[in-house]
């Protein structure tokens, strides 16, 4: 058997260094290959330079797609900044739905090393890479979540993800993140100017929109102009929840219903990271 490693950076593969903690190359792959059972081969896609994952985006999901491709069939491995975990878990769970492929993530919240979570979840990683079954998942503190819907809830704690619940898709229409398509997340709030909302959306292709509760919005004629004015132009808005479990649930209130009039797609019970991906594959 052989396993892939995709290692891109983050927290797992640093040491101290003279500033702090810094990219430590050699040592994941150290950590791994000393824990490969007898008849399991190693192949490793290594970041160059590794990553801080407050740095990954698109271009890093398409190469770590590119890596997996360049290696059919192995089950992988992918080591991961845990700030933009969530993201980069949505990517590919979305990226790879129905190839049927293994590949389990794996990143921690201190360096491997220094007596934290990084041992035990390198093990429970490989593990889960060996097994039999498809799909990506996230080995963390002791537990394999669905990397689709992650949400990353404690910035210090050792059990910093959660994983929400999401509902079934279908293989999207790209296999790639085009890089000149451009979106973002956004967040309506109380008081948000209406001009600041098209000034962002005039920059963008679309956005997923962070709406309140199960779905309203501000009765403010000003943004519901700008809503439907960029969908005119053909801008794909597709609204969350800012709550982090429940989603929406559009005719539930009358404060909600301009949204749908407008043309806003209803992400349902999609992370914001997950309603991204999405946005960006179809």
């Amino acid at each position: 058997m052989t396993l892939l490693l995709i290692h891109t950076g983050g927290t797992i593969g640093m040491a101290p260094g003279p500033h702090g903690l810094r990219p430590e190359p050699g040592l994941v792959e150290a950590a791994i290959a000393a824990r490969l059972p007898e008849g399991v081969a190693l192949k490793a896609h290594v970041f160059a330079p590794l990553r801080d994952s407050a740095d990954i985006g698109p271009a890093d999901w398409n190469a770590i797609l590119d890596a997996l491709d360049a290696h059919p069939g192995l089950p992988a491995l992918v080591t991961h900044g845990t700030d933009t975990m969530a993201f980069t878990g949505a990517a590919l769970s979305q990226a790879l739905a129905g190839a049927g492929r293994r590949v389990v993530m794996c990143g921690s919240m201190q360096p491997l090393g220094q007596g934290g979570d990084a041992e035990r979840n390198l093990d429970l990683a490989l593990a889960a890479a060996q097994a039999p079954g498809v799909g990506v998942d996230l080995a963390f503190d002791g537990r394999l979540l669905p990397a689709a819907g992650l949400v990353k809830h404690d910035s210090h704690a050792a059990n910093a993800f959660r994983s929400q619940p999401q509902d079934p898709g279908t293989p999207p229409a790209r296999k790639r993140f085009e890089l000149d398509r451009k979106f973002a997340v956004l967040s309506l709030s109380p008081g948000l100017p209406a001009s600041a909302l098209g000034a962002m959306l005039d920059a963008l292709d679309g956005a997923v929109l962070r709406v309140f509760g199960a779905g309203t919005v501000m009765n403010n004629p000003a943004i519901l102009a700008v809503l439907r004015s960029a969908i005119a132009q053909g801008k794909r808005l597709r609204a969350v929840s800012q709550c982090e479990a429940g989603g929406l649930s559009p005719g539930a209130y009358a404060a909600g219903a301009a949204l749908w009039e407008a043309g806003v797609e209803n992400g349902g019970r999609e992370t914001p990271e997950a309603a991204l991906a999405r946005l960006w594959l179809s």
